[in-house]
């Protein structure tokens, strides 16, 4: 039924129910899986002189904290005997960076966690699930804790 699925990760417990779930469905429907973590390469745009100072400590911190994540969905893919491509995305709001590579990789299906975010916390930290809900091309399925 789903050939290819991606499954968005940002290194949350949440986000590794949504890899097992992934699993359990490839393993079912013979799905390739691609696990993607997205970051805004360019967080502090207009803080001033400090900016490449920052962004270089910024970049930094942010690739390795997206590897050790794709590493934690390698572990956990290999363990339940299925194979997964990973990759680091960019984009400036992460839902824009995984339906982008949704549609670079040919996914038929989102997987993702939600942290369920409610009241003031949703308005200001927002809700990557929602916004991937609302743009994507394909059938989303969100995972909860």
């Amino acid at each position: 039924m789903f050939k290819h699925i991606l499954v968005p990760v940002d290194g949350s417990a949440t986000s590794m129910l949504a890899v097992t779930k992934a699993a359990e469905l490839a393993k079912a429907f013979g799905s390739e899986v691609t696990a993607v973590y997205v970051l805004d390469p360019y967080p502090f745009t207009g803080v001033g002189a400090d900016f490449a100072y920052g962004q270089a400590q910024y970049l930094s911190a942010a690739t390795a904290e997206a590897n050790k994540a794709l590493e934690d969905v390698q572990k956990t893919m290999a363990d339940a005997g299925v194979a997964v491509k990973t990759l680091v995305g960019e984009g400036h709001a992460v839902h824009e960076g995984i339906a982008r590579v949704g549609e670079n990789v040919g996914a038929d299906l989102i997987v993702m966690g939600s942290h369920g975010r409610r009241g003031l916390e949703k308005l200001v930290l927002g809700s990557v699930a929602q916004r991937v809900l609302q743009t994507a091309h394909v059938p989303v399925l969100v995972v909860r804790d």
